[in-house]
């Protein structure tokens, strides 16, 4: 079930692709909405500052397998300055074997962005973008531990905690001809976080009343949760169509 406090965003957003589109200027501001497919593989460490088992203390590749994902991303840009707000939420589970326990793990993580943006270029959605705002985190993890030594007992751990991060990073898009873009985007957060950083590279091929966009994206965060580190890697292609007006 997706955390009650991310129903607002992502009914607000209704979003899609971290990937801006390229439109004639005028006098109001230009949109793009683009709903998208991210098939990442997914690294989850978790890091126990109380060990559930003897002296195991770091269950890395805990969990990484998806159950749900959605993800999306909405933008509004002017001739001064823009704004933009992604929604990405994912539903991971996993059973692992460790050499001293066995783990079965549920987590649920919402990320909410929020920015304005400040283009460079002379053109809307073109040259170079920089942007800062809200990265926010929402995640709520279930782990239980069962150890192999029968004589210790089974631990059942709920976390259910929320970070917030000031967001800070730049973007550049560049065309090739009429049709065909490039968009390199890199960014970090800090604040209620160890850190995070993501970066991603998208190509745009402009059809219809929009673009599709093919790349690639990069995401790791590390959360400082009650009792325990949680470290999260999401990374892999991503395929979209962005609606512009």
């Amino acid at each position: 079930m997706i955390p009650t406090r991310l129903h607002a965003s992502i009914g607000l957003l209704s979003l899609a692709l971290a990937v801006p589109t390229t439109v004639h200027a005028g006098d109001g501001w230009d949109w793009s909405v683009a709903p998208y497919l991210w098939a990442p593989s997914v690294g989850a460490d978790l890091r126990e500052d109380q060990p559930p088992a003897e002296d195991q203390e770091s269950f890395v590749d805990w969990m990484d397998k998806i159950e749900f994902a959605f993800l999306g991303h909405v933008e509004g840009q002017g001739d001064r300055f823009g704004m933009f707000g992604d929604v990405v939420y994912l539903a991971l589970g996993d059973s692992q074997e460790y050499p001293r326990v066995r783990t079965d793990g549920d987590l649920d993580a919402g990320i909410v962005e929020l920015a304005a943006v400040l283009p460079l270029g002379e053109e809307r959605f073109e040259g170079l973008d920089l942007f800062a705002g809200l990265r926010y985190f929402d995640v709520s993890t279930k782990a239980r531990f069962d150890p192999v030594n029968d004589l210790l007992p089974t631990v059942s751990r709920d976390r259910d905690e929320s970070f917030s991060d000031f967001l800070f990073g730049a973007r550049y898009t560049t065309k090739f001809s009429e049709r065909w873009g490039l968009t390199l985007r890199g960014d970090g957060s800090t604040g209620d976080t160890d850190g995070s950083w993501s970066a991603s590279a998208n190509v745009q091929y402009h059809v219809g009343p929009g673009f599709l966009a093919f790349g690639y994206r990069y995401l790791e965060v590390d959360l400082p949760m009650r009792d325990s580190s949680l470290d999260l890697k999401l990374y892999g292609p991503l395929v979209g169509y962005a609606f512009t007006f």
